[in-house]
């Protein structure tokens, strides 16, 4: 996953903050993901507003922003909860993720 990570966006940090960023961006309620794209072989970040799915990548990783989410412990201070998400990922699922979408 760093290797993958590292040809998309640089390098984690840089991948957390363009994805945090536009999974806070999103109005209402909705996904911030990390997906792999098999067309490109390169991952990509998207995000979907409420129930939507998510199109044309495999997803990898999520970050739900559905105010039930996030309400009890943060309130509407979604941002505080999208930078604190990062300390609770479970990278090596999203590595296991990204090994069989490669399949």
């Amino acid at each position: 996953t760093t290797a993958a990570i590292a040809a998309a966006f640089g390098d984690l940090d840089s991948m957390k903050t363009t994805m945090s960023a536009q999974t806070v961006a999103v109005q209402g309620s909705g996904w911030g993901w990390l997906g792999y794209n098999a067309a490109s072989g390169r991952l990509e970040i998207a995000t979907c507003p409420n129930q939507d799915p998510l199109l044309n990548l495999t997803p990898l990783l999520g970050i739900d922003v559905w105010e039930h989410a996030y309400y009890v412990d943060y309130r509407n201070v979604r941002p505080d909860y999208v930078k604190n998400i990062w300390n609770v990922i479970n990278w090596n699922t999203v590595e296991e993720r990204l090994v069989a979408a490669k399949q």
